[in-house]
């Protein structure tokens, strides 16, 4: 019985290999890249509102794809990229155009680690970050990716890329990937639609004590599970 086509080799080496060629041989595409880098390298919500804003009526589809390139390519910031949508179009389709657009790339970095496996995704991040990422799924399991959303602090690519290297499922991934960047998402794009400079970063401090408080009830409820489960099973 044939395989998928995606699980071909051609069709693997294809997924790299043409890229790469557009990069080089197309310097449009090259320059574009490059600019893109540097834009969300600077982490400043204004320049990326300017840099969308170049595009004109073409500004939402870059939005869109320099979500997604920030997720292959991690670990860029992304909240860059919410702010300035929210600032650009409103906090409701701001909102809405980075939920989407994260939503595409966090399922690219999974599938990408589930076709190519470890020593790939290692090339798009890096080892001692995946293996840092290893122990949080060590220790939160089903968890982790929900609550790696809910930390700005950190590079939920990256949790995409190791999740995408376990034995979770793709609509166990989607459903957790969705509902953990939901909140931070519409909260990101309110406060960006009304706050500019400094005071957005005073909110942005607060945004993760507000993270931090959240993952802390759920780190307790997970504990709580874990020691039901142990009472359960010591008792059979």
């Amino acid at each position: 019985m044939n395989k998928k086509v995606w699980k071909q080799w051609w069709f693997k080496i294809a997924l790299l290999v043409i890229p790469v060629l557009l990069y080089y041989l197309v310097p449009a595409f090259q320059e574009i890249i490059q600019n893109a880098i540097k834009v969300l390298s600077r982490v400043d919500v204004d320049a990326a509102r300017d840099y969308i804003l170049s595009f004109g009526i073409w500004a939402p589809v870059v939005s869109f794809f320099l979500m997604v390139f920030q997720s292959v390519a991690a670990p860029l910031p992304a909240f860059v990229i919410t702010f300035a949508n929210a600032g650009l179009f409103g906090w409701v389709k701001g909102a809405a155009l980075s939920w989407s657009s994260a939503m595409v790339g966090a399922i690219l970095c999974f599938a990408i680690a589930r076709l190519y496996g470890r020593s790939v995704v290692e090339k798009f991040t890096t080892r001692r970050a995946l293996k840092e990422v290893d122990v949080f799924f060590e220790k939160y399991g089903k968890w982790a990716v929900l609550i790696a959303r809910l930390l700005p602090f950190i590079s939920f690519d990256i949790v995409s890329y190791a999740a995408g290297l376990t034995a979770m499922g793709w609509w166990e991934f989607i459903w957790a990937t969705g509902l953990g960047q939901l909140p931070a998402t519409l909260v990101y794009s309110y406060v960006g639609d009304m706050l500019v400079g400094s005071v957005r970063n005073v909110v942005f401090g607060l945004l993760i004590l507000f993270a931090l408080t959240t993952v802390i009830i759920m780190a307790r409820q997970i504990w709580r599970d874990r020691n039901a489960m142990q009472t359960t099973s010591e008792e059979i």
